[in-house]
């Protein structure tokens, strides 16, 4: 279900360049769902003023929702950066 394809459908490129490619991808991940994670914390928090660690649990079960979507984009960001560095020539 939310796995990636091996190689895009409209160019034929490969995705993963090499063994361990997508390990940048997790600093990309951290980096994106560090800030979802807060921001589900402190809307929930300032809309229900429930007690702070009701509030962070709750917060916490509804990243784990928006999880895969964070882990996808991560990957696309990853790739875009490393197209920029180091793209591949055909």
């Amino acid at each position: 279900m939310f796995a990636m394809n091996d190689d895009c459908l409209v160019c034929g490129l490969h995705f993963e360049r090499e063994p361990g490619y997508w390990t940048g991808a997790m600093i990309a991940s951290y980096s994106l769902g560090v800030p979802v994670l807060v921001a589900l914390f402190v809307a929930l928090w300032l809309l229900t003023r429930w007690d702070v660690a009701v509030a962070l649990v709750i917060a916490d079960l509804a990243f784990i929702a928006a999880a895969p979507f964070v882990w996808r984009y991560s990957r696309v960001i990853w790739l875009h950066l490393d197209w920029i560095v180091d793209p591949v020539r055909g």
